[in-house]
């Protein structure tokens, strides 16, 4: 499966409708439509700017995650809005330092007519996963699976949820 296959897969990443287009070589572009979902509020219409986030940070991802082959966790992201987001969105972002165990991407959001309306600096861990992570679960979370106790109840008498646990 190529990389921009992988993030548009993502649950999130469908629930948005956000598209990776490109992620090879440190570089990616993402892409996202606007639409009455993305509001933020009923009565405007400007995106809000958690979808703009949004995008900027799976652009950020998919770039390095082009570089590191891995999984690539985000540890930080900082973003300057700098124009109401009216229009469809397109993101594109960069690698400008791949260390040893960060990186740091630039990202551009533009809207439709070209006009830039965010700009974002993220780090994202790019070594330490190891095999057991929660992104590589082969036990992951299934919706439909409304039964099932969670894997770790947080490790304290009463956390299990168990009425029957005496520390409930």
């Amino acid at each position: 499966m190529e990389l921009p296959d992988l993030f548009n897969e993502t649950p999130f990443v469908k629930h948005l409708g956000i598209e990776v287009t490109e992620a090879s070589d440190g570089y990616a572009e993402a892409r996202l439509p606007f639409s009455d979902e993305l509001r933020s509020n009923k009565w405007g219409s400007v995106a809000h700017g958690g979808a703009t986030y949004a995008l900027a940070d799976t652009a950020g991802g998919a770039a390095v995650i082009s570089l590191a082959e891995d999984v690539s966790p985000t540890v930080d992201m900082r973003i300057d809005y700098l124009a109401p987001a009216t229009s469809d969105l397109r993101a594109s972002a960069e690698v400008i330092r791949f260390g040893s165990s960060l990186a740091m991407v630039q990202v551009d959001i533009h809207d439709e007519d070209g006009n830039r309306v965010a700009t974002a600096q993220g780090t994202y861990k790019t070594s330490g996963q190891g095999e057991s992570t929660p992104w590589r679960s082969n036990d992951a979370h299934d919706p439909d699976d409304v039964d099932r106790p969670p894997e770790d109840a947080g490790g304290h008498p009463g956390a299990s949820g168990d009425p029957d646990d005496p520390g409930a």
